[in-house]
């Protein structure tokens, strides 16, 4: 082993160190629960089980999982046409105000998620600002029922994932060769086509790196559905807290949570053929 090779791992030791200690380690412990039974009163009782597994199939649990995975490829779905063009704008800027661009991209991550979801509730509420717009313009009507419904859910969880997906896309965009574009249009390409046809392909690494984190981090997400969606449905999210502190049921929401984890493994994983097809057709374009 080279004396680079030891050092980098010297330096890398102690993240990787904490990393294992306080969340791989936890979560493994938590997952284990899941081939238990729950106890009597609650807790576990270490009796070796799949009948939580057989529970996660029950048609019950099947309807929310996909409750929620509509949800979460809604929100995906939007989060990526909006962040591309905003994302597209940014990388086509000037090069000395791209870090201003990115830095008001960001700028909700400055406030806390509690804070920026309760200001959708206003916003959204029945005397909130938009049925409070809509008078001033000239409605007449009953106040729109904006809040606690699904519509309410996906917009918070686009606004709160939004930024991740820009900045993953303005990576892909910002280190395009130029002369690919170039080369399109000097071969009769014009703006659209060369769009489509190479800038697109080339960028989807970023999309699907962004529309898996929105993806995974929706579909798994509690505060939302409970703030905006106001308890009215269930996301697999909110199943998982339930388990876990409400019904005290540890087992069956470590199974509902591995099956959750299965997911994110197994989008990853598309993600990174997906990434690896694209490193292949940027090889073979600048070739």
């Amino acid at each position: 082993m080279s004396y680079q090779s030891t050092r980098s791992n010297l330096l890398a030791a102690p993240a990787v160190t904490w990393l294992v200690a306080f969340m791989v380690a936890p979560c493994l412990l938590i997952l284990s629960y899941a081939f238990f039974q729950r106890g009597i009163w609650g807790g576990i009782e270490y009796t070796f089980t799949l009948e939580n597994f057989a529970r996660v199939a029950d048609p019950l649990y099947a309807k929310i999982f996909l409750t929620s995975a509509r949800i979460a490829g809604t929100a995906t779905l939007l989060a990526v046409l909006i962040a591309y063009p905003a994302a597209y704008a940014i990388s086509r800027a000037p090069r000395l105000s791209q870090p201003m661009l990115l830095f008001f991209a960001v700028l909700p991550f400055w406030s806390n998620y509690l804070i920026r979801t309760y200001a959708w509730m206003v916003l959204l509420n029945r005397e909130g600002l938009i049925n409070n717009l809509l008078n001033w313009f000239g409605y007449k009507g009953e106040p729109l029922s904006l809040l606690y419904t699904e519509g309410a859910v996906i917009v918070g969880l686009v606004y709160n994932y939004l930024p991740f997906v820009i900045l993953a896309i303005y990576s892909t965009l910002s280190r395009l060769n130029p002369e690919l574009m170039e080369a399109s249009r000097d071969l009769g390409g014009g703006p659209i086509r060369t769009f489509w046809r190479v800038t697109l392909p080339l960028t989807m690494p970023g999309v699907a790196a962004g529309g898996v984190f929105v993806f995974v981090l929706s579909i798994g997400n509690f505060v939302t559905p409970a703030l905006l969606g106001g308890g009215r449905f269930q996301m697999i999210g909110n199943v998982v807290y339930d388990q876990f502190l409400t019904a005290n049921d540890w087992p069956f929401g470590a199974a509902l949570g591995l099956v959750l984890i299965l997911v994110m493994i197994i989008l990853l994983m598309l993600q990174g053929r997906a990434t690896a097809h694209a490193g292949g057709e940027r090889g073979r374009a600048e070739a």
